[in-house]
């Protein structure tokens, strides 16, 4: 929980730091100590319901241009009163800005196996945490209550460099007297460079959707009418956020039957070991997805999770009743699924060939294999590669053993956090990946993670030589295990805590119409623009800028550490 007072000068609130080094720090505030105070707040510090004021009005930031950047407006109400607060920014020709309200999720337990070092709010845990960003710009505080906006401001391609300013006036009335109280007003300067960000290269960046949770929550028909247009919202919020790599709902993946599994493909049984397939619906995903901003495809896991001693489960469908083709017992690669595959995979290329997007195309055997499925792993891969020679150099799956890499049964192996040091050594390319684990010390982003060390995403990925980024949770909004889709806002561990931590399954919530962000996710997209500043800039993996980033554990996890490199990098230090 934040602890400054006003007369805490040594410890500046940290958005002065995100944008520009000490010595361009704004002199604080001598805002009184009134019934309601407000101030601004960085976007890498949390702001809890009882957190006491910051002593900011004014602040300073640095962007380069094409990028966003991000910041707090905050009020503390310390009257008995419930306030109605508005905030309104404004700022120059071609600069957008975003003001959204902040709400709060309950987190019952802090995450396990987390030193207290890499743990966010204590002293306010169990208790609410700032999460979901609301599309409002009113707030009711309630007595001796804070409340915070996030502001996102867009610097356009085309911007000119120099200062811009962000005017920021928040206003107040209770139920008892209706006429405003125009408080304090607000202004963060941002101090727009010449460098202008290019878009990242040659970085695959995946969150795993789930399209069953989309017409689940929204109680709509599985891949109907309402059901696209809702969709096509979410690979927007991808898109926009960094994530250019886009699941194909081919076939439902989990391990469950379920009533109403997230399968796009049609498939009919004609025979006993014949089939038809109605690619219809996965060219219209497809040329929606690319329409939308997304730039690689990847294509579901044949093999079930974890032994792979079973084909994945592939659905008839007629009407709303859904059928097996085959036992959920059936054997891997011989009987009823390989005479599938047979017929599937020539398929699977023709479509392809229509589309034009193999080279842009991933394929999956089976995903976390663990040490003692190498061997059903290797069938697996053999046949697949058998029958589909054309997957090869693009077979990816989510593996830390190094033996999957060594063998080459893995064109692109994707190892936990903790693993990827192995690929490193042994000169492998690799992707990585984090969910429920690593903990302690490791990067991960959760709702007790320190959002400074969520920002260090980017900076660890281009330093440690991650060749993509692969996230199991994007929309996994189910109690584990079941289509169950519960109150988001209340629940955020599928029911499943402390194995699944708080904040692991999902980074969006189901809003009225599409999603609603995540403070976690906006501060992972700004993390994958620093990648692309990195990048942009020429900076060298093995620059001395870096040179502190040992691990994905051992690494600088403070705000001051991200805006005095990012200067650096802007030529502002």
């Amino acid at each position: 929980m934040l602890r400054r007072t006003l007369l805490q000068l040594s410890s500046l609130p940290a958005l002065v730091r995100l944008g520009l080094p000490d010595n361009a720090r704004p002199e604080p505030s001598q805002q009184a100590n009134s019934g309601v105070q407000v101030w601004l707040q960085s976007s890498l510090q949390r702001v809890f319901p009882n957190s006491v004021p910051g002593g900011e009005t004014e602040c300073r930031l640095l962007s380069a241009r094409n990028q966003r950047v991000s910041f707090q407006a905050c009020v503390r109400n310390q009257t008995e009163q419930r306030l109605n607060v508005n905030c309104e920014a404004s700022g120059p020709p071609g600069i957008s800005i975003q003001v959204r309200r902040v709400g709060y999720v309950p987190l019952p337990h802090h995450t396990t196996e987390v030193p207290e070092s890499d743990l966010d709010g204590m002293g306010c845990v169990p208790g609410l945490v700032p999460d979901p960003l609301f599309a409002e710009q009113t707030a009711s505080v309630g007595p001796w209550e804070t409340q915070s906006f996030w502001i996102t401001v867009r610097i356009p391609a085309d911007a000119s460099s120099g200062s811009k300013q962000i005017h920021l006036q928040l206003t107040a009335d209770t139920e008892k007297n209706k006429s405003k109280l125009q408080l304090e007003a607000l202004t963060a300067e941002i101090d727009v460079t010449s460098l202008t960000i290019q878009k990242r290269r040659d970085f695959p960046v995946t969150h795993w959707w789930h399209a069953d949770a989309i017409y689940i929550a929204y109680k709509i028909e599985p891949f109907g009418d309402r059901w696209w247009q809702v969709a096509e919202k979410y690979m927007q919020n991808m898109s926009s956020h960094g994530s250019n790599t886009m699941t194909v709902p081919l076939f439902h993946q989990r391990k469950e039957i379920i009533p109403q599994p997230c399968q796009l493909l049609g498939v009919k049984r004609t025979s006993p070991d014949l089939y038809e397939f109605d690619w219809a619906p996965v060219h219209r995903f497809v040329d929606l997805a690319r329409r939308n901003g997304i730039e690689y495809f990847e294509f579901p896991h044949l093999w079930l999770y974890w032994e792979i001693k079973n084909p994945i489960h592939v659905y008839q469908r007629e009407g709303n009743h859904w059928t097996l083709l085959w036992p959920a017992d059936a054997p891997a690669t011989t009987g009823p699924f390989r005479a599938f595959l047979e017929q599937f995979l020539p398929e699977l290329r023709r479509f392809f060939t229509e589309e034009k997007i193999l080279d842009r195309s991933y394929f999956h055997i089976s995903d976390e294999p663990s040490g003692t499925a190498i061997d059903n792993y290797r069938k697996a891969h053999a046949l697949l590669t058998e029958l589909a020679p054309w997957t090869k150099g693009k077979i990816l799956d989510a593996l830390s053993d190094i033996r999957y890499g060594k063998e080459h049964l893995v064109d692109i192996p994707v190892p936990l956090l903790p693993a990827a040091k192995n690929y490193r050594d042994a000169g492998i390319p690799h992707w990585v990946y984090f969910c429920t684990v690593p903990r302690g010390k490791y990067l991960n982003r959760l709702f007790d993670t320190p959002l400074a060390k969520i920002r260090m995403a980017g900076f660890l990925f281009y330093r440690l030589g991650a060749r993509g980024f692969l996230h199991w949770g994007y929309d996994y909004w189910f109690k584990m295990d079941t289509q169950e889709v519960p109150n988001l806002f209340e629940e955020g561990a599928g029911y499943a805590w402390p194995g699944i931590p708080y904040g692991d399954p999902f980074v969006v919530y189901p809003g009225p119409d599409g999603p609603l962000d995540s403070i976690r996710w906006e501060v992972f997209a700004e993390a994958l623009d620093d990648y692309a500043l990195l990048q942009t800039a020429g900076v060298p993996p093995d620059s001395p800028l870096l040179q502190e980033i040992k691990d994905f554990a051992d690494f600088p996890k403070s705000e001051d550490w991200v805006s005095k490199t990012r200067a650096r990098i802007l030529g502002k230090l």
